[in-house]
């Protein structure tokens, strides 16, 4: 008799020793230590950037995790807290290039909120956000990509603004120090990003 086959694997293991079904996440099997890990060796850009090491999602979260909280310093800590999260998906599923998400359809998305909510219910947060907490974090998020473009993937300040809009509300004091860019190792993105998920819980 033949044996039934057995269906594709969809689960995978974390080094926490946490197992995290891809097609049900579990808020119970997703960790900051996990999340922090993977994307600090998840590079931005394709890894088309300057430097000794790549800039990783982990430091991208952390960065827009800072610009939200310029852009509206009395926001409250869940929502820093849901911009430093914002990106945790990429822990999973890798940093796909805008373009690459729209090809793969509406059946990418689906999975994506999928696991986004897990994870926003795991750290406290709703499943779903306010519209202007999502609106604030896409500003941060694209005024970090202006950054990222200009100082370390290699377009022009007139390209980064078409495609990222110029980025409003960064002027001030320390702001130029503050924002330049080099790319963390993968050891210090991990800590920084565990460090903040911590302090704003």
């Amino acid at each position: 008799m033949s044996r039934k086959p057995q269906p594709p694997r969809a689960w995978q293991r974390m080094l926490s020793g946490r197992r995290l079904d891809l097609l049900d996440p579990s808020p119970l099997d997703i960790e900051i230590e996990d999340i922090a890990h993977g994307l600090a060796r998840v590079a931005r850009w394709n890894g088309q950037t300057t430097g000794a090491h790549a800039f990783s999602v982990a430091q991208h979260c952390v960065l827009v995790e800072a610009l939200v909280t310029r852009f509206k310093p009395d926001v409250e800590r869940r929502w820093r807290l849901a911009a430093l999260l914002h990106d945790a998906p990429e822990y999973v599923i890798g940093d796909m290039i805008s373009p690459f998400k729209a090809a793969l359809g509406l059946d990418y998305k689906d999975f994506e909120r999928k696991l986004e909510a897990a994870i926003h219910i795991r750290f406290g947060l709703p499943a779903q956000l306010p519209q202007w907490v999502e609106a604030l974090i896409k500003r941060a998020d694209r005024a970090s990509a202006f950054l990222e473009a200009i100082q370390l993937a290699g377009f022009s300040e007139n390209e980064a603004a078409r495609f990222f809009g110029r980025p409003r509300g960064l002027k001030g004091a320390g702001s130029e120090r503050f924002f330049t860019l080099e790319p963390w190792s993968p050891d210090r993105a991990k800590a920084e990003m565990i460090r903040r998920c911590k302090q704003l819980q």
